[in-house]
């Protein structure tokens, strides 16, 4: 498993057990596994902050 996927799972089981009950809880779960998606990819290598930011970077005027 490489950190994407990690993150991913993580991010899930944290977000389940953060939140026990009714459509609240898979909100919750869903939001906590995006979060932990991210923050894979960009451990891995595959999603760089300015990105998420709509930052260009140095060759931007």
């Amino acid at each position: 498993m490489n950190a994407t996927q990690t993150g991913l799972l993580a991010g899930l089981i944290l977000g389940t057990a953060a939140a026990i009950g009714g459509f609240s809880s898979f909100l919750i779960a869903l939001l906590v596994g995006v979060v932990g998606l991210v923050i894979g990819r960009v451990l891995d290598g595959e999603l760089e902050i300015g990105d998420l930011f709509g930052r260009q970077g140095k060759d931007r005027r």
